[in-house]
């Protein structure tokens, strides 16, 4: 399809057709996505592609564990897990959690509960050792790793459109990375980057909704004049 459609049209899926995905189809996803750019060419990922049922079933038992955490602190006005956040109130907000989870256990469950069923499944790992961290050493959170390893999640997602396909980039299971990690068989130098969802969507949208142009960006400074042609 014309890029451009596929970078105006490639939103998040989260419910798929059952319909299995072969094989040569993901791979002919992933022989596109790995030509993401990344930081010296170094590509640091490291990509398992999860059949196992018992597998897949263990990591949507760790997933749904945060996915409850995540809709409690949202609940309670906060963007989860977020840098600036007071940590007292997401202490305060994460004790509704064991309540939204039973509500959850009672109802027919949404993607974290079915996480198992999704046709593909894939866990993408970062080599540390791989990644020029730039701000590894500032006082703040640091992200700038992760600019060599999210451009190929993204690809992913974008030759999977090319087929079809549909699909979601999640960072949930990062908040139970040492468990899947033994799960999967990861090194120590190995850190869960993301998990990507993939398959034939019940829904495909045509037209995406983001903010303007001139929302974002501004020329000069920060607090200059919005930019527009």
């Amino acid at each position: 399809m014309d890029l451009i459609d596929a970078l105006r049209s490639t939103g998040a899926a989260r419910a798929f057709r059952p319909d299995p995905v072969p094989d040569e189809v993901l791979a002919r996803v992933l022989d596109t996505a790995r030509f993401a750019p990344s930081g010296g060419n170094r590509q640091g990922w490291r990509v398992v592609v999860v059949h196992d049922p018992a597998t897949r079933r263990a990591m949507r038992d760790l997933y749904v564990d945060a996915w409850y955490d995540y809709l409690a602190l949202g609940a309670a006005g906060l963007t989860p897990w977020a840098p600036t956040n007071d940590r007292a109130a997401e202490a305060r907000a994460l004790a509704a959690a064991p309540g939204i989870a039973e509500a959850a256990r009672a109802g027919s469950g949404g993607f974290a509960e079915h996480l198992d069923e999704v046709p593909v499944l894939l866990v993408v790992l970062a080599d540390l050792g791989a990644l020029a961290a730039v701000d590894r050493d500032l006082d703040r959170y640091t992200f700038a790793g992760g600019a060599s390893i999210y451009p190929f999640t993204w690809s992913v997602l974008l030759a999977a459109r090319a087929e079809g396909l549909g699909g979601v980039v999640t960072t949930m299971s990062i908040r139970s990375e040492d468990r899947l990690k033994a799960l999967l068989g990861a090194a120590d130098h190995h850190a869960v980057a993301a998990v990507v969802a993939l398959g034939r969507p019940v829904h495909q949208p045509t037209r995406l909704r983001r903010q303007a142009v001139a929302d974002f960006t501004t020329v000069d400074r920060v607090d200059g004049p919005p930019f527009s042609a």
